[in-house]
């Protein structure tokens, strides 16, 4: 390319030398030789990961980790130690004894000269449960129980067992007497021991203070058998397990696949019947409605607008509609007084202002009683401020008739009924406001 320019230009040309076949192998087999020797990143593995392997001259990575080349300090490279001028604190072999232990036994263990401490540091970690004792008056009125077939000898036993072992029922069964006391159960063990605990704490008022625990003998018998079942099962077993669980896993897969059909075809038949409803509105379909629609409204008389009025509350929803929280899972007794959200703002202040008006808590406690009274009283509520537009519609619509009757035959006027005067003031007022 600079050899072009230098032409055009009309410049000297340097001297390069003339490109022959041996030096254009030359060329290639170093090019090869560099490629060659490059190391490639394997397949799969990400960039930041190879960089980690080697560094710019594409040395192994050590062996060990070091800190010469982070340039933090000579790494190895020091060899004096960096020793403080302080004195160092004296240590001792000294005796001492565990207070946990009641057979006055001395153990030694190395500590320091300025600690001075006489009690031994791990005492706090001594922790003994809290066993009931019971006296013979107590066992007699409160303890005897021949159903279970537990003597007094036996329960003397079994509390001085969970004394000593404090409460580790396999160890408290292992040293269990059998010979004098005969063969007992861990579940025996521990069900006799709650049953006692539980009749000391109501006999001594103290079952409203703790908290009693009840243990359920035949649950644990009968979870250990299923346990033993379950560790004792055959390969066969295990594998005709696995089967039927493949099996189950096809037929959830095939029945998610039906309920995928079903919705395709419901889609299908809905545009279907958009397009059939399309097709009814083509330009001749249009003029016969409309002819047999400006038939019927020329036979039929025309509504007054307290008729309308009326057909729109009986036929709309008297009150509030509440969804009913139905779904799986965890949810709050209070959702069930949230208002729905189709209710318009007109009539959610409506709402406000009648809950004012009667002084009712706007956000009672969500038990299962209250919600439903809420509910209920917050439809009624709503219904009755759609009957008051109504009755406020009908004064006004009577107020106007009785205008247009004065003004067609003049002298002569309508007599209202007094019993809908008040009615009739409260519902213009009503209707001002």
């Amino acid at each position: 390319m600079s050899a072009d320019v230098r032409d055009i230009l009309d410049m000297e040309r340097a001297n390069t030398p003339e490109i022959t076949r041996d030096s254009f192998l030359a060329t290639k087999k170093r090019n090869f030789e560099r490629t060659k020797h490059a190391s490639r990143r394997p397949e799969g593995m990400h960039r930041e990961v190879f960089a980690l392997l080697y560094t710019d001259k594409k040395d192994a990575p050590p062996l060990l980790p070091t800190d010469t080349a982070l340039g933090i300090g000579a790494g190895y490279k020091q060899t004096k130690a960096r020793l403080g001028m302080k004195k160092v604190r004296k240590w001792e072999w000294a005796p001492f004894s565990n207070p946990a232990r009641n057979d006055a036994a001395v153990f030694h263990h190395w500590k320091r000269v300025s600690d001075d401490s006489a009690d031994y540091p791990f005492a706090k970690f001594n922790k003994q449960l809290e066993i009931p004792s019971y006296t013979m008056t107590e066992y007699n009125a409160h303890l005897r129980n021949n159903i279970s077939n537990w003597s007094k000898v036996q329960t003397d036993h079994l509390f001085d067992l969970a004394r000593r072992f404090d409460l580790r029922f396999i160890v408290m069964a292992d040293r269990w007497n059998r010979q004098q006391h005969g063969a007992k159960t861990v579940e025996e063990l521990k069900e006799r021991y709650y049953e006692v605990v539980a009749l000391l704490a109501k006999a001594k008022n103290q079952a409203s203070e703790k908290k009693v625990f009840v243990y359920d003998a035949e649950h644990e018998r009968r979870r250990k058998e299923q346990l033993e079942k379950l560790f004792k099962r055959t390969t066969q077993q295990v594998e005709e397990e696995q089967m039927l669980i493949n099996e189950m896993k096809k037929i959830e897969a095939r029945k998610k696949e039906r309920e995928r059909k079903t919705q395709d075809l419901q889609k299908l038949i809905s545009q279907a019947d958009q397009q059939n409803e399309h097709a009814s509105n083509t330009p001749s379909t249009r003029k016969y409605e409309k002819k047999l629609h400006k038939k019927k409204v020329h036979h039929q008389p025309r509504p007054s607008k307290v008729d309308s009025v009326v057909n729109a509350i009986e036929i709309g929803s008297s009150g509030i509609k509440f969804a009913d929280l139905r779904g799986s899972g965890v949810s709050l007794r209070s959702q069930k007084m949230k208002l729905p959200a189709n209710i318009g703002q007109r009539k959610v202040k409506a709402l406000e202002q009648a809950i004012q008006e009667f002084k009712v808590d706007p956000a009672p406690p969500p038990t299962e009683e209250i919600c439903t009274s809420f509910n209920e009283l917050r439809s009624d509520m709503v219904l009755l401020c759609e009957l008051r537009t109504a009755l406020s519609t009908c004064v006004y619509e009577m107020e106007s008739l009785k205008h247009q009757y004065e003004a067609a035959c003049p002298g002569k006027t309508l007599n209202i009924p007094p019993s809908l005067v008040p009615i009739k003031t409260e519902a213009l007022d009503n209707s001002t406001n």
